[in-house]
């Protein structure tokens, strides 16, 4: 009772304070990756504002001189925030819609483009660890460990970025090593649900200037806010465990080689959706007759080559890397009841190798250039074991895919000025892929033949990127640009009608402009956007399966248009006192889905985008008190907002959709050197919403008991949060 009064009193001091509190950073955020070898890093400018130094463009750069709508949020905002995950890091990131509704899976878009609503569909927005592409959405949900920080570029980035970028690129950078000796630690408890974080990391020098490490671990466990009476446990309980290393060796000046390794281990619930009545029906019951878990073990490694070549004034860069992903769920219920008519076992194994090298040249003192190549190898490897308990009957299906991927890319950077430069991209993707699958059927004792179905696919692309920037002052810019992205096609299940589907791409038209203030007091950015939208993926629908049943089908659903505006903007009226947030509105509209009702024979209800909102954004305040010495005391408090969104539904007529939300966030953070104690609100106001939707035309559609499924969001969390860095 003491912990919620405080906090309540907290909150009405931070909403009491003149144009109160609303930031999206910490007040010392961490370098960026491009601190100077064997130097530790130091406080950069605060996430948000305009100064901070990226690599969107695979060089670095400040935010002010790239002309693309990108955001950066560092690491000390993502532990200070409460953020353990790429997923809950969308709230501070304007045009960003991530919803999960399983430990491994996560369906994201960026401007309502690049829409992923299963995870066997290649991801409409591209995911990159330390510029290392990978190639599921699940990574998502996992935990956050040793961040720098995390840039989230808006729009197509196919020219560095590659395929499957149509929406935008989001690029997690992990800390690095240096010469300084450091250690850094973290440590918090909420409750009701005994939500535990611990994390540790501890850098420094072997041999200095030639050899450093860093070394991080963390665990992460909650029992989550559903709860499964008919089997007496949580519903949705999650816990993680997470290790990684990293060395960077520098034989000789300037040629750099780092080496990362990783492994996590997430263990959490499958689809814990509850049987509710409507979308105002915020029932926590999950009425499921198996525990339904799922655990996925991670791992892989990375290593990037970095070296100058004088005689033709360039940078190379090699970077190659190994990643595996592998699941298993033992018992799920299929039909999301009490009822036991449906169980299934599920396992997949994901690998996946790339490879790239490019050339960064100063041509000249007005052209410079920016080449490579790209090579990737991915494998899938599926099987799903359903049993349908009143017809007695066991299908198993095995799935496996193959995908070799190759590009060449290039930019070229003309700067005819200190205010213009004109920046002209190109890549080329070939890809090839293929699926091998069968399914075998049993009723009782007898054995149907198995039915076997193979596919292939195979694409060419080319992504043109051109940007112009005017610098009108050192503090103020402008940008127009167009782009082209593009997403690799797929295949559905062995036992679907339908075994592919080819892939979407969309134009993006895009300005935008800069701003600082010279006292560096005041930033802001904006940009207005308009998207046209091909052979979208975004939905699917119910098939009847080969040997019998139902099975889900992706497809290509017909064409959309989007456009809209994002603001991002940060202010610090006083010295200790930082107000910074960002707002984005899209209008996203299917303008044609015929093709969806030419292979399904249905009509869609709506011509809104699954789970994407017209409005969304976040406003967040920190004010510090000095309290002498190194002693202060911080008090933040945040809303996160998000509109109106179409559930998932196969209704034909009548959309069901849900409320718009705002979730009040709060905390109030006592530093004194190198240690801090904070006491923290999420959800403050017990707000209900859902995470996922399903209407119940979903079930019909599968001949099983009818009724609406959703996962409501979680609800407040108080705690207390222990930090140190040395």
């Amino acid at each position: 009772m003491r912990l919620r009064t405080l906090l309540a009193a907290s909150t009405a001091l931070v909403l009491a304070l003149p144009a109160t509190g609303w930031a999206q950073v910490a007040n010392t955020p961490d370098a960026t990756a491009t601190t100077p070898p064997g130097q530790a890093a130091s406080a950069a400018p605060q996430t948000g504002d305009q100064d901070i130094v990226v690599t969107a463009r695979k060089r670095a750069e400040t935010l002010l001189d790239v002309p693309i709508a990108a955001t950066a949020i560092s690491g000390n905002t993502l532990t200070e925030r409460g953020i353990n995950s790429v997923r809950e890091a969308a709230a501070l990131t304007p045009g960003l819609n991530i919803t999960s509704d399983g430990a491994g899976r996560a369906f994201v878009s960026i401007r309502g483009v690049g829409v992923t609503l299963v995870q066997s569909v290649q991801p409409g927005v591209g995911l990159f660890i330390n510029g290392i592409y990978q190639p599921n959405t699940s990574y998502l949900n996992n935990p956050l460990l040793d961040i720098d920080r995390i840039e989230v570029l808006r729009g197509p980035q196919g020219t560095l970025y590659g395929k499957n970028t149509l929406g935008g690129a989001i690029n997690v950078i992990t800390r690095q090593p240096s010469n300084a000796v450091e250690a850094r630690g973290n440590l918090s408890f909420a409750g009701p649900d005994d939500s535990i974080l611990a994390s540790a990391s501890v850098s420094g020098p072997i041999i200095k200037d030639k050899l450093q490490v860093r070394i991080a671990a963390g665990h992460r466990q909650q029992d989550g806010f559903l709860r499964n009476p008919l089997l007496g446990t949580d519903a949705s309980p999650f816990k993680t465990d997470s290790l990684n290393g990293t060395i960077r060796f520098a034989p000789v000046d300037d040629i750099v080689l780092t080496v990362n390794g990783y492994y996590d281990w997430v263990n959490g619930a499958n689809t814990p959706y509850s049987r509710v009545t409507g979308p105002t029906d915020y029932s926590r019951i999950v009425q499921f007759n198996a525990l339904s878990r799922v655990e996925y073990r991670y791992r892989g490694v990375n290593a990037r080559l970095e070296a100058p070549i004088d005689a033709i004034n360039s940078k190379f860069t090699l970077l190659g890397s190994y990643d595996a992903r592998n699941g298993v769920s033992p018992d799920t219920d299929a039909d999301f009841g009490p009822a036991n008519i449906a169980r299934s076992t599920t396992t997949d194994k994901l690998r996946t190798k790339t490879v790239e090298a490019r050339l960064d040249t100063e041509l000249s003192s007005t052209f410079s250039s920016l080449v490579g190549l790209f090579y990737s190898r991915e494998t899938t490897g599926a099987t799903d074991t359903t049993r349908i308990i009143p017809a007695n009957l066991t299908r198993l299906t095995n799935n496996a895919t193959k995908a070799d991927t190759y590009a060449a890319f290039g930019t070229l950077f003309w700067k005819p000025s200190p205010a213009w430069e004109v920046a002209l991209g190109l890549r080329y993707d070939h890809e090839d892929r293929s699926a091998e699958g069968d399914v075998a059927i049993s009723v009782g004792p007898v054995n149907l033949p198995v039915t076997v179905t193979n596919a292939k696919l195979k694409s060419d692309q080319v992504e043109p990127r051109l940007s112009i920037t005017r610098h009108w002052t050192s503090q103020l810019m402008t940008y127009a640009s167009v782009a082209r992205g593009y997403r690799g096609g797929g295949f559905n299940a062995p036992t679907a009608p339908i075994r592919t589907y080819k892939g979407d791409s969309a134009w993006t038209y895009e300005i935008g402009s800069k701003y600082v203030s010279p006292d560096r007091v005041f930033s802001l950015s904006g940009d207005v956007f308009y998207n046209d939208y091909s052979n979208y993926i975004g939905l699917n629908s119910i098939a009847p399966a080969a040997g019998g049943g139902l099975v889900t089908v992706d497809l290509n659903s017909g064409d959309v248009e989007s456009y809209g505006a994002e603001l991002e903007a940060t202010v610090r009226p006083v010295r200790n006192w930082t107000i910074n947030g960002s707002v984005t509105y899209l209008h996203a509209r299917l303008t044609d889905s015929s093709p969806y009702t030419a292979v399904t024979g249905r009509l869609l209800s709506s011509d809104r985008l699954t789970f994407q909102p017209d409005f969304s954004g976040n406003i967040y305040s920190d004010y510090t008190i000095p309290l002498g010495g190194t002693d202060s005391v911080t008090l933040t408090g945040g809303v996160v907002a998000k509109g109106r969104r179409l559930a998932g539904t196969l209704n034909q007529t009548t959309p069901t959709f849900l409320k718009g939300y705002a979730l009040v966030n709060t905390a109030i953070t006592y530093r004194t050197g190198p240690l801090e104690v904070a006491v923290f609100a999420n959800n403050l106001l017990q707000r209900d919403y859902f995470d996922a939707y399903i209407e119940k035309t979903t079930l019909q559609l599968a001949g099983l008991p009818a009724s609406d499924l959703g996962i409501i969001g979680e609800r407040r969390r108080i705690g207390v949060r222990l930090g140190f860095r040395f």
